[in-house]
């Protein structure tokens, strides 16, 4: 996925001023609107048009961008590495884009769960703040056992002139036992500030999970790549296995094969009812490092000499 500038889609300056933003867009607009444009790649140049023009116009997307910018150069491979848009904190309730507009795949990665064209209410004298999401990503072990953790979210944060900057602020969260990934927890009271006498607006933070060196995780099912030796995996073995909520013994039939998946029930993600612990075999293979070794593969190979790995590879 290739990085996209949006600055220079719109051909104006990263320092340009919010109306400097609306007129080139108004411009390129007029230029390449499907509807009366002449052009070859009108369309495909409207959609880059108005895409930039969304990104930039709304001050806390604007912000965002600029932050991941300073990392990136247009036409760069764009490779956001696992959780890395966690921790940005939008206003707005909605959770999509709506209807009637395909945005890029570069622009869903990146503002993928903001909501559109967020801005500040304007309405009564005593009005209820707007609600704000943000995405954050907890320990899978924090989603077996429950806990309560200190969060630090990325808030855009308006200036007089209508601009955005990027702070920091400290939450604690209560990490509910069972919580899976794309669920959203409600604070209460922690979104955008009410209007004179009104009520501050609710945080919802939609839950992801870190990579995690031994897991993956799928709906309320985990599993597990368990490397077993040659010798367990053919005569049977019982083996001590990793699970989020410690460790487990674990009975390897004789005879397992490498991919072979072993359930544990009710040892996934705690629910009603629980999901499963899917442990796959992995045959690891000694090395054949010392001359004892060595002769072991022999008298291995010598015992085993009608054997043939490749024999379902025959034509």
């Amino acid at each position: 996925m290739e990085f996209k500038d949006y600055y220079a889609t719109l051909g104006v300056e990263r320092s340009a001023k919010p109306e400097d933003i609306k007129r080139a867009y108004r411009k390129l607009a007029r230029k390449y609107h499907p509807d009366v444009s002449k052009e070859p790649d009108a369309e495909a140049r409207f959609k880059d048009v108005s895409e930039a023009y969304e990104a930039l116009s709304d001050p806390e997307k604007r912000a965002a961008y600029d932050e991941v910018g300073q990392r990136h150069q247009r036409g760069q491979e764009f490779k956001p590495p696992p959780g890395w848009d966690s921790g940005f904190e939008f206003s707005g309730s909605q959770f999509d884009f709506g209807e009637g507009f395909e945005h890029s795949d570069f622009f869903e990665t990146l503002f993928g769960r903001a909501s559109r064209g967020a801005r500040a209410a304007r309405g009564p004298v005593h009005a209820p703040g707007g609600d704000h999401h943000a995405k954050i990503a907890i320990d899978l072990e924090d989603a077996y056992r429950g806990a309560r953790r200190s969060i630090s979210l990325r808030v855009p944060v308006m200036d007089a002139q209508g601009g955005a900057t990027m702070q920091e602020r400290q939450l604690d969260v209560n990490i509910p036992k069972g919580i899976r990934e794309g669920q959203h927890l409600r604070l209460a009271g922690q979104g955008g500030p009410g209007h004179g006498e009104g009520a501050a607006g609710d945080l919802y933070l939609e839950i992801a999970f870190k990579p995690h060196r031994f897991f993956r995780v799928d709906g309320r099912d985990v599993y597990l790549d368990l490397p077993v030796a040659p010798w367990e995996a053919a005569l049977g073995a019982t083996v001590t296995a990793p699970t989020p909520d410690g460790s487990v013994q674990l009975t390897i039939p004789p005879g397992s094969r490498a991919g072979r998946k072993l359930r544990l029930r009710g040892k996934g993600l705690p629910s009603d009812p629980p999901g499963d612990l899917y442990a796959a075999l992995n045959i690891a293979v000694p090395p054949a490092e010392t001359a004892g070794a060595q002769d072991a593969y022999r008298a291995m190979a010598q015992a085993f000499s009608g054997f043939d790995p490749r024999a379902t590879m025959e034509a």
